[in-house]
């Protein structure tokens, strides 16, 4: 039994899905229409025999009522003709009381055990004058039976027409199950078609740009096959962005690559050729090389980082934003000195927490703080607020530079974007792309606008628990 299993298993697995549904539906179909037919004959043929013992019942009460008291004899024997009466006959209990004309039906045990009142009235089928007959055994009087038959074969014709006609319909209803079958395959399993023949074209020519053709309709009214092929263009939609967003991120590291990589190379072969340099032309190629060791270094720290599109998940802490804050105002102090960082923290900001990674968190405030004291003129604030609000805690960081311009605000947080005003001075355009991504990352809203009065002024919200 479990070999047959896995061949037919096995027999499953290599049908394709359209062939295996269109003969799951023909075969439910089928099924249903034989056994409808079937039950449609076992009705029929109960009723044609049920009528064929009412008439039996009705020729034997009118009899009873006729011949009460009169001995045993044969009452009737002309039932070879389907239009003649019923055959009757009475029988005594015993074979004694027998009259000296044989009886023209059967007489056997259970006729006596009738008469004798030791059994029921009672149904059998019987063969006389070489065709079928019904016969009907009864209690008549004290001691005898009476017996009345009548032809059987028409009933038992009409149920065989019956078997053959409901046969017939059986046998067009699985054929009209077959192709009722193949059609709803095919008309279910189109937008599958058609979604495995994106895959495959999209699996040849790797071009995400494909998408699958959906049927006309609202979207409300879609059913799950059409709905299964949205969230696939939905996906499709997304893999597009993604590969194009890698591009474009390679194409921008390979430009902003380019030129450290130039002048490292150039400092290094400078270096190569020190014993034509002065002390004074070596030490200034040897500072310019480390930096610009550093500054690639930390340029591919970044790239590696944003290349994931998702933060690393350590284990997660309550995390006081208040101290994060003033540890990156101290710290951004000394790397800035020329700009003046004003650090304002309401007091019932001070001992909220929120879950973070605080290494991730300190490098979310480090990136503002430089954006914004790079952008800062000498000795103009940088004022870092913290404050509370229902629901939400946040952080305020702004500087008054030269600001953004409406048309940069959008791209203001795209990796390697850099403005106009921007151009000039030291970066890679990846600080504030990390910054979100770390915010993100921690449930936060980072978000940039111009400033009242000049500068740019950028919001990081903490959704917290209100206490």
């Amino acid at each position: 039994m479990s070999g047959a299993r896995r061949l037919g298993a096995r027999w499953r697995r290599q049908r394709p899905l359209r062939t295996r549904l269109a003969l799951t539906a023909s075969a439910a179909v089928a099924l249903v229409a034989l056994g409808v037919c079937t039950a449609a004959f076992f009705v029929i043929r109960y009723e044609m025999f049920h009528q064929l013992d009412l008439n039996l019942t009705q020729s034997a009460t009118r009899l009873t009522q006729e011949h009460r008291g009169e001995g045993p004899d044969v009452l009737a024997g002309e039932c070879r003709f389907l239009s003649a009466p019923a055959c009757a006959q009475i029988v005594p209990a015993t074979p004694a009381g027998d009259p000296a004309a044989p009886y023209l039906l059967p007489v056997s045990a259970p006729v006596r055990e009738v008469a004798a009142g030791g059994r029921a009235p009672y149904f059998t089928n019987i063969t006389l004058f070489g065709k079928p007959h019904r016969m009907l055994t009864s209690p008549i009087g004290e001691g005898n039976a009476l017996q009345v038959a009548l032809r059987s074969d028409p009933v038992e014709k009409g149920v065989r027409q019956a078997a053959g006609l409901l046969g017939a319909i059986g046998v067009a209803g699985a054929l009209v199950a077959g192709g009722l079958g193949y059609w709803v395959s095919r008309t279910v399993l189109a937008p599958v078609a058609r979604l495995t023949s994106a895959t495959e074209r999209i699996a040849t020519t790797r071009d995400p740009r494909h998408r699958i053709e959906l049927p006309p309709g609202p979207p409300g009214r879609q059913d799950e096959v059409t709905r299964l092929a949205t969230s696939f263009n939905t996906m499709l939609g997304e893999l597009e962005q993604s590969v194009t967003a890698q591009r474009r991120l390679v194409a921008d590291a390979s430009h902003e690559l380019r030129t450290p990589l130039t002048a490292l190379r150039t400092n290094a072969e400078l270096l190569a050729r020190a014993d034509r340099l002065t002390d004074a032309q070596r030490d200034r190629a040897s500072g310019a090389l480390g930096r610009q060791l550093r500054e690639v270094t930390g340029l591919v720290n970044d790239l590696i980082e944003l290349a994931r599109d998702e933060e690393p998940r350590p284990l997660l802490e309550e995390v006081r934003l208040a101290d994060l804050a003033e540890h990156a105002v101290a710290t951004a102090r000394f790397h800035w000195p020329a700009a003046r960082f004003l650090l304002d923290i309401v007091p019932e900001a001070r001992w909220v927490t929120c879950p973070g990674v605080p290494s991730r968190l300190t490098r979310l405030l480090t990136n503002l703080l430089d954006n914004a004291a790079k952008f800062s003129p000498p000795n103009t604030p940088v004022e870092v607020t913290l404050a509370t609000f229902p629901g939400t805690l946040e952080l305020t960081v702004r500087d008054h530079g030269p600001g953004i311009a409406p048309q940069d605000i959008p791209h203001v947080f795209d990796r390697f974007y850099r403005a106009e005003s921007a151009r000039a001075l030291p970066g890679s355009g990846l600080g504030l792309a990390m910054a979100r991504q770390i915010a993100r990352a921690h449930g936060a809203d980072l978000t940039a606008e111009a400033a009242p009065g000049g500068g740019a002024l950028f919001r990081l919200v903490f959704p917290v628990a209100d206490s």
